[in-house]
């Protein structure tokens, strides 16, 4: 076993999994357990910082699915200067949150999930999914399962998906697993954001939301800008925004905030959900 300390204020473990952007994870005496990929850790709150107990051979893994790497205390600098009041405030209430790294695969079918759902039900079918179509593995004494392969989730038919209780998504969810599964994110790493976001689209049951949910969770392009209920309230009665299309909302919000937006869509986001 591994064990990696960030020592820190600019990563709160709470504030990091539970704004929304990912759903594989379990809250206990110790911290979170949390599920990425093929792969758990242990994440726990410590004097001064953060530890994350892993496998040895996961070490990099984690310390690149937490962002370990990056200065937020940069992010959070600029959010502060922003012109923005209320950005600036959100920053503070939310200036332990850090972008993950997830895998494209999994971000995908997580957010066709998310659709007209709340987290606690997301959470509940992924981990039925995982259940029905993954490996089961062990760390630290806690069994878990890993997410599946698209090639595995593409040999089940539509009827699987409904047993599951995804409903309507069951469609979405085969229609784009097969289509995955014969090379359709191929590329998908060098594409420019607004290509890829393209591409993205053209899977079943990708709208501009869940499109920039992934772009943002599953490839780290900070520049998409997600925009869904929460953020669209923040837009008009806390940014004076005017425009009524989300489509417009999301375009507006990264042209002003730039490679920004979506570390300061996921303080603003956190703050209207979580701390008003």
């Amino acid at each position: 076993m591994e064990e990696l300390f960030y020592c820190g204020e600019y990563f709160s473990p709470e504030a990091t999994l539970e704004c929304g952007q990912t759903f594989r994870y379990g809250r206990e005496e110790e911290g979170y357990f949390v599920r990425a990929g093929e792969r758990a850790c242990l994440l726990t709150s410590m004097e001064g910082g953060v530890r994350i107990r892993c496998e040895r051979e996961d070490a990099a893994y984690f310390a690149r699915y937490f962002d370990l790497s990056r200065n937020y205390s940069e992010i959070f600098s600029r959010a502060q200067s922003s012109g923005e009041a209320y950005l600036a405030e959100a920053a503070v209430y939310g200036k332990g949150i850090r972008i993950l790294n997830q895998e494209a695969e999994e971000m995908l079918f997580s957010f066709l999930l998310s659709q007209n759902n709340n987290i606690p039900r997301i959470r509940m079918l992924l981990t039925k999914l995982c259940e029905a179509l993954g490996e089961r593995r062990e760390f630290l004494g806690r069994g878990y399962f890993t997410f599946p392969k698209t090639v595995r989730l593409a040999e089940q038919s539509e009827d699987f998906y409904r047993r599951l209780g995804f409903g309507y998504r069951a469609g979405y969810v085969i229609k784009t697993a097969r289509a995955v599964a014969e090379g359709g994110l191929c590329g998908a790493e060098g594409m420019e954001t607004e290509a890829l976001r393209e591409k993205l689209l053209s899977f079943s049951g990708v709208g501009r939301k869940v499109a920039d949910c992934i772009l943002l969770f599953g490839f780290h392009r900070t520049d998409a800008f997600p925009v869904d209920v929460w953020t669209e309230r923040v837009y008009r009665e806390r940014l004076g925004g005017t425009l009524k299309c989300r489509e417009g909302i999301a375009k507006e919000l990264s042209e002003r905030f730039g490679q920004d937006s979506g570390y300061f869509q996921q303080y603003l986001f956190y703050f209207e959900r979580e701390g008003r």
